[in-house]
């Protein structure tokens, strides 16, 4: 069947999404309301995103049944969605076209001339935040979406009305090959996902094919410090621009300077400065998807005193190093770090800060990335004084049998490293309040509902 475009229905035509309530798939429902189409939709139970769309003008179902797809022209869906679901039963029944998440997005996408997708093992919303602040400061009413919640535009989306369109682009199930990027920025590429991917030489092959969509007339901007980066862009046909601190880059950091935390540094372009920028989110690692922000800004040319400013006004993003408040003196901060790469990351920007002790409270996220990356996980936490470890968040998996979060903890601990498993949040939250002295540092650490336990233990 021919990809879907949004010129096959008609104007104000009637999309029905099924799990709308998702941080990407009300992203999607936003712009497709703000364009003149009818929006229903249905999830398990309504939030404050729901509320948000309902006042938009969405109808939202809570519960799934074949009754809410009544009317539609074209139902949506994400990918933990199956035939059995009821309405995706009676949209198969009655001939309505169906089609994912990616599809979608890939559909919307298609409408903006400055398209751009960012993808990556890590980096992705962070990046996609900065371009954002950088586009706004810049007066160039982007759309955007985005995987997280950005106080400049008010949650996960912006619909604007401009040539401009900021996307995350995910390589899970090989979705972001259904994009159409003008600039598709790579900001790493390791293993993860290998409930999809057989390993790294597939998910190389994922990424350049991603990069191949470009190959028309658009760019491509990627990490040249990453080894598996510079494999999956061995295509002649490309136009890539890399940027890096290792040399053999476009984009580079001198003059760098850390602040408490927060990197300082010029950016130069093959030899030439084009800004300085001081950045108010902590990690070298930022300075690097700082440097990807900047290249693309160049290709959309925008001026760096004018990009540089943006970049300087983003403070962060919810879940990404984000300060929740205080326990007993110590400061407690939530990150979505689940990846062995993003929580050392994360743990060694906090190496900067003053503290007493570092604490971490981790949730594994699935038990396929539990599993594969086991070694790495018995790694990443080195430099933490005291680690807290909780039951894995399944998200789409069923338990395997086999891997468990109370295992990992016990290896960790083998290490050296003070851990203790403890299942209950409840039980995590009194254990903190008991033992988290004036001074200490606190990270609640993880991509599932770990955050809970953050909110709860911060002093009101």
């Amino acid at each position: 069947m021919k990809r879907f475009e949004l010129s096959d229905l008609k104007e104000g035509a009637h999309i029905h999404f099924i799990g709308i309530g998702g941080i990407s798939m009300s992203g999607l429902a936003v712009i497709l309301l703000e364009r003149g189409y009818k929006v229903t939709g249905s999830d398990r139970q309504k939030t404050h995103i729901t509320d948000r769309l309902e006042k938009m003008g969405a109808v939202v179902f809570e519960g799934h049944d074949a009754v809410n797809i009544q009317g539609a022209d074209l139902i949506v869906h994400t990918a933990a969605v199956h035939n059995d679901n009821p309405e995706m039963s009676a949209a198969l029944e009655k001939g309505i076209r169906l089609i994912d998440r990616a599809e979608c997005l890939g559909a919307i996408m298609k409408l903006y001339k400055k398209a751009v997708g960012i993808s990556g093992t890590h980096g992705k919303t962070t990046t996609t935040a900065m371009l954002t602040h950088a586009l706004l400061y810049a007066d160039k009413d982007p759309t955007v979406s985005i995987g997280g919640e950005l106080d400049i535009i008010d949650g996960n989306i912006r619909a604007g009305k401009s040539d401009y369109f900021i996307t995350e682009a995910c390589e899970y199930t090989n979705s972001f090959l259904k994009f159409h990027p003008y600039i598709a920025v790579i900001t790493n590429i390791e293993e993860d996902h290998l409930d999809f991917f057989s390993g790294i030489e597939e998910i190389r092959n994922s990424f350049s094919k991603f990069a191949a969509l470009t190959e028309n007339s658009g760019f491509v901007v990627a990490n040249g410090d990453d080894d598996d980066v510079r494999l999956a862009l061995n295509n002649d046909g490309l136009n890539v621009i890399y940027y890096g601190q290792s040399g053999n880059t476009d984009y580079w950091c001198e003059n760098i300077k850390i602040n408490c935390g927060y990197p300082e540094f010029d950016v130069v372009c093959r030899g030439e400065k084009r800004c300085r920028i001081k950045l108010n989110v902590p990690g070298m690692h930022n300075a690097l998807n700082t440097l990807a922000v900047c290249a693309v800004c160049d290709l959309l040319g925008i001026a760096p005193e004018v990009y540089s400013k943006g970049i300087e006004s983003f403070h962060g993003i919810h879940r990404r190093f984000e300060k929740l408040g205080h326990l007993n003196g110590a400061a407690v901060i939530a990150d979505y770090a689940h990846h062995p790469t993003e929580i050392a990351a994360t743990l060694k920007a906090a190496g900067d800060f003053e503290y007493n002790r570092m604490w971490c409270v981790f949730q594994p996220h699935t038990y396929t990335r539990t599993k594969t990356l086991w070694n790495s996980f018995l790694e990443c936490f080195d430099g933490v004084d005291r680690l807290v470890m909780t039951h894995i968040y399944a998200a789409r998996e069923q338990f395997d049998g086999v891997t468990k979060a109370s295992v990992l903890a016990e290896e960790i601990g083998k290490r050296g490293i003070d851990t203790v498993y403890i299942e209950d949040f409840d039980e995590i939250c009194g254990y903190l309040q008991k033992e988290v002295k004036p001074g200490d540092i606190v990270f609640v650490m993880g991509a599932g509902d770990i955050i809970d336990v953050g909110y709860r233990v911060v002093e009101k």
